[in-house]
Parts: structure tokens; C-alpha cells; sequence
């Protein structure tokens, strides 16, 4: 082994040929650093770090990070976090069911990629979806420990790991089913269902429109807000994501039908809700989801999910062809994954009509 004596702490080559790096801080106590490095410039670089933090007096002002466990830096990270309800609630329960019992206790500067690959394998292959997101939210605050100069590297180096493919496919209702599922909706809940499947809407915006995010005498509808509900309160807040918020164009065929629900169903006032409560509050999703069970049985989709109703207006668009930037915008989304998913979907069902056509002019040809 070879020592080096420096203005502030000191280096040692191993005999394995990397390099160790350690310093005696204000505490007077020897402080090495979390790992060896292949290269010496590197090992420096911890020392120069560790130096800069004694300069600015920043040094020692939070805990040492041999000594922070996940389970700590992980409670730490969701309190520095700004998130919905919705998503704080899913945060904490990937810790506490997936996370934190297997790696909660282990050092940060003790987990190691092998360490995650392991946990990773232990969480099984039968829920995907799942298993992918809670992969992401470690990565996350890895990724935010590297930042934070805990540790030197993100130790979640899966390929892949968070990425999933959708178990179901995308169901599609044709324009006639979509008006029968209106017909066996409540009268005050019908027009929800025509206005999710021809303008793409999430259920979230779909409760939270208003009176006055009817525009343009029912051409346009202003999307600004969505609720979700958890621990027995509802929370108003933007969409989903930045370009949630947006201005969706309404097909003329249905602009009758929201104009006439106006007319029946929604109270007076700009902020009356268009599908309200009996008390004009929000509606719960348990008492949306009672008629709605009843409507996808009559029309034999038992199956069928209330979100599947976006997933039909954005094939819809797709089919009239909206292009990628048009479709991301109609429907809200940030990246284009989803748009090129429905317009894949969407050609694909063109293939289908055209084999129909086929047929019907060989049925015709032969009668």
C-alpha cells in the first residue's frame, strides 16, 4: 500500500490498485470515504467535496451518511416532496408493503446494486405494473441521495426495471355502444359518458367540470381542475399533469346533448358541478360506480372500466387523424408513448374495417 500526504486528508492506493480516500473533520474524528475508487482524480474528488462542505460551514449540519438508513432518507424524502394526495398515499404504501421491510434498515451507503437486484427478484414476476413502480420510486430517491452527495452512484441499475407492458389491452366501444352505455346510465349521468368518450376526458376532470368550463355554447370545454378522493375528502387540484390543463374542442354531434343536460340537470350559478351529488357536492366514485356496473352489464362489457372511456375517445381521434402533438394535446399527456399507442391501435382497427369491407363484397358478390 501507498500513502500520499495532502493539505487536507490523505490517499492511499490499495493493493488491488484502487484508491482510498479518508480526512479528519471539525469532530477531530477520521472520516473515510463510503467506497474505494479505480481512479485517483476521483478519490479527490470525494476529498474536495468533503472540504467545500467544511468551508461553507455546511459540513455536519445533517447526518453523517454512513450512518442514514433508506427507511430514514426515504421519510425524509416524501416530507421535502410537494405531491397530490393521491400520490403521497401511493408513495407511502410502495414503502411500506414492497420497500422498506426488505431494505428499510440497510444503510444507504451499504445498498449496493447486487443488494437491489436481489430485492428486486424477491418481489416476483405475477405483478408486473406493480413491481415497476416501486422499482421507480427507489430509483428516485437513490437518484436524490446521489444529489444530496450521500452516495456516489444511483445503486438501482436494473435494465429496464421500470418499465412494464399494460397487462390489458385497449377496449374500445364503437359510437352505437357508446350511446346504448349512455341509454342505461341514470338521465343526470348519461351525458358523463358521451362526454368522456368523444373528448378523452379522465374521471377525475370529468366531476370536477363547472358551469362555466362550458364555452363557446358547448363547443369547447375548459379543462382546469380535477378532484380525487382520499381519506374521506375530496382535494381539487390541476390535472394530472401540467398539459392536463388544456382546451378540448367538442364533436358537434354531442354539443346537443351537453346543452340539454345544462338545461336539466345542472344547477344554476357558474360553479354549479355538471355531475353533482343530491347535496351538490362531488360525486363519489362508489356511488358513480353502482350505475355504471349495472350499464357495462346490460350492453354485455362487465369489464369495462369507466378510464376505457378515455381510452375510446383517444382512438376515436386517432381514427379521424389527429396526429401525435394533436392527441397528446386532446387528451393531456406530456410524452407522446400514449398517442403513438392509441394511434397504433387505431390502425390497427383500420386493418380491421378493411377485412370487413372484404367480406362484405365477397357475401355480395355471391349472393
Amino acid at each position: 500500500m501507498t500513502g500520499q500526504r495532502r493539505g487536507f486528508g490523505r490517499l492511499r492506493q490499495l493493493p488491488s490498485g484502487r484508491w482510498q480516500a479518508a480526512y479528519v473533520g471539525p469532530d477531530t474524528r477520521l472520516h473515510k470515504a463510503p467506497r474505494t475508487y479505480a481512479d485517483k482524480h476521483d478519490a479527490e474528488g470525494w476529498l474536495a467535496a468533503e472540504r467545500r462542505k467544511i468551508d461553507l460551514d455546511t459540513w455536519g449540519k445533517v447526518e453523517r451518511s454512513d450512518g442514514i438508513t433508506l427507511s430514514g432518507y426515504a421519510e425524509r424524502w416524501l416530507k421535502q416532496r410537494s405531491l397530490r394526495p393521491r400520490t403521497r398515499s401511493h408513495y407511502d404504501s410502495m414503502l411500506e408493503r414492497l420497500i422498506l421491510p426488505e431494505l428499510g434498515d440497510t444503510k444507504l451507503v451499504k445498498l449496493t446494486p447486487a443488494r437491489v437486484r436481489e430485492w428486486h427478484a424477491e418481489l416476483g414476476d405475477d405483478k408486473r405494473t406493480r413491481n415497476a413502480h416501486a422499482y421507480a420510486l427507489l430509483h428516485a430517491i437513490c437518484a436524490t441521495a446521489v444529489q444530496d452527495e450521500l452516495i456516489d452512484a444511483n445503486p438501482c441499475r436494473i435494465r429496464a426495471a421500470m418499465q412494464t407492458k399494460r397487462e390489458r389491452e385497449v377496449d374500445v366501444l364503437t359510437p352505437a355502444e357508446v350511446n346504448t352505455l349512455a341509454g342505461k346510465m341514470p338521465g343526470d349521468l348519461a351525458a358523463s359518458v358521451v362526454m368522456a368518450a368523444w373528448c378523452g376526458l379522465r374521471w377525475g376532470e370529468t366531476s370536477e367540470l363547472r358551469r362555466k368550463d362550458v364555452v363557446d355554447d358547448g363547443a369547447t370545454l375548459r379543462v382546469r381542475r380535477a378532484v380525487t378522493y382520499r381519506d374521506g375528502e375530496f382535494h381539487v387540484g390541476p390535472p394530472k399533469t401540467d398539459a392536463g390543463i388544456r382546451d378540448v374542442a367538442v364533436p358537434p354531434h354531442i354539443r346537443s346533448v351537453i346543452k340539454e343536460h345544462l338545461q336539466r340537470y345542472v344547477e344554476p350559478g357558474p360553479e354549479a358541478l355538471l355531475f353533482a351529488a343530491a347535496d351538490g357536492g362531488h360525486l363519489k366514485g362508489d356511488d358513480y360506480r353502482t350505475s355504471w356496473e349495472k350499464a357495462r352489464a346490460a350492453i354485455g362489457k362487465p369489464n369495462f372500466r369507466v378510464h376505457d372511456l378515455r381510452h375510446t375517445g383517444a382512438v376515436y381521434a386517432a381514427q379521424a387523424g389527429a396526429t401525435t402533438a394533436e392527441l397528446m394535446h386532446r387528451l393531456g399527456h406530456t410524452t407522446p408513448q400514449m398517442a403513438l399507442r392509441y394511434q397504433h391501435v387505431a390502425a390497427g382497427r383500420d386493418v380491421e374495417i378493411a377485412e370487413r369491407l372484404s367480406r362484405l363484397a365477397t357475401n355480395g358478390g355471391s349472393s
